[in-house]
């Protein structure tokens, strides 16, 4: 009788063990946030097909105009999810002492040199005496232009005159008032601002500039970025939501037209705008060796420019997810 009773038990601890293996993750609502911007179009399909209950993923989506809406929820575990700027991911590891992970590059390059009544500038070296009218002074877009244009042979501080504004819509004002002009301008904004100021071209392109360069790294705008603590509970969940995501950029590629449309449903810009802007705001979805080398490159160009504009020091391998 004891060793039938032992026998019960250990079949007991054996089913019990293999229970605990098959153990199904606790479902959980994802709380995602987006910037208004090319960073947020790469979801649209995915924030579309969520609300009308098409995809595993549950997602409670939050839409903001500035970073600093959303990274004090997202750091006090208030939201698991953001699509922001590669750079700040980087400081949002580094003050959170390692406690985010970057899951995947969405947007690459969205700025363009943009030229009024001329055709004289076709590469880079062009700009050379040139004034470059541009938004971002301080921040990544700067750091782009002056690292592109000392690899291309200028002198920043020399071969041109910067002329910082504060909104690309001044920088719109600016060259509608002049025969000629030459800006640096994001994207939707280029868009917009070719429908305003009449004469207005797109003379480069500075992803490609950049590609040409050939130098191992990637022009990144940004990316998605996850809580560790979340990617450690949810490690399902958060695979099938990278799938479902990867899934609505490949789609807004493919169909602009009807891209367009989510990008206007969720408050980005109007659709007319994002049917041509899409296909000139390179995005993207890289994750996985693809997406370390390029971030690596790009985090190590902007700490050479300014070590704040990644937090102070480059992060550590475990910042990439799956590291």
């Amino acid at each position: 009788m004891k060793r039938f009773l032992m026998i019960l038990l250990s079949a007991v601890l054996v089913m019990a063990a293999l229970g605990g293996c098959d153990k199904k993750e606790e479902e959980t609502v994802i709380r995602l946030g987006g910037l208004k911007g090319p960073t947020s179009m790469g979801m649209v399909k995915l924030l579309d097909d969520a609300e009308k209950g098409k995809t595993e993923s549950k997602i409670e989506f939050t839409m903001a105009a500035a970073a600093d809406e959303l990274t004090p929820k997202f750091l006090k575990g208030e939201m698991d999810i953001l699509a922001v700027p590669v750079n700040l991911a980087s400081v949002l590891y580094n003050n959170s002492e390692g406690a985010v992970r970057f899951a995947a590059v969405n947007t690459l390059g969205v700025l363009y040199i943009v030229e009024k009544g001329g055709t004289t500038v076709n590469s880079v070296a062009d700009l050379k005496g040139k004034t470059i009218y541009a938004t971002g002074k301080g921040t990544t877009p700067e750091y782009a232009l002056r690292y592109l244009l000392g690899e291309n042979g200028l002198d920043p501080d020399k071969d041109v005159t910067i002329e910082w504004k504060s909104e690309p819509t001044e920088v719109a004002a600016v060259l509608g008032q002049e025969a000629e002009g030459v800006a640096m301008l994001p994207q939707p904004f280029v868009t917009v601002a070719m429908g305003q100021v009449e004469g207005l071209k797109v003379a480069l392109d500075l992803t490609e500039e950049w590609e040409k360069l050939d130098n191992g790294t990637r022009f990144i705008t940004a990316g998605l970025v996850v809580r560790k603590e979340f990617a450690e509970k949810y490690p399902k969940q958060l695979a099938k939501f990278l799938e479902e995501y990867k899934a609505s950029t490949e789609y807004l590629n493919a169909n602009v037209t009807e891209g367009a449309a989510l990008v206007e449903k969720y408050g980005i810009v109007k659709a007319a705008v994002a049917e041509k802007a899409i296909p000139a705001c390179n995005v993207v979805y890289l994750d996985g060796d693809e997406m370390k080398t390029a971030v690596d490159g790009y985090l190590n160009i902007l700490f050479e420019a300014n070590p704040k504009a990644v937090g102070g020091k480059l992060p550590g391998s475990d910042f990439y997810l799956g590291s």
